[in-house]
């Protein structure tokens, strides 16, 4: 019965990494599209972010299916 409830939550997070790998990878494009110094370092720098914050997210995502 625990299981079934779970399965929910993980389609939703799911669903956020794939979010958040898509919005690195147009960022990643779009910085190597820019001609503007300061728009690829910008680009560059919110993919970092974002990149963060998906290994988080996984650590999380992980550490609940382990418990």
């Amino acid at each position: 019965m625990e299981v079934e409830s779970q399965r929910p939550n993980l389609k939703g997070r799911e669903g956020t990494i794939s979010a958040l790998n898509a919005a690195i990878e147009a960022l990643n494009l779009a910085k190597e599209l820019s001609s503007i110094t300061q728009a690829k370092a910008i680009f560059g720098s919110v993919s970092v972010t974002l990149s963060m914050i998906r290994v988080s997210f996984l650590l999380v995502l992980c550490r609940q299916i382990v418990d």
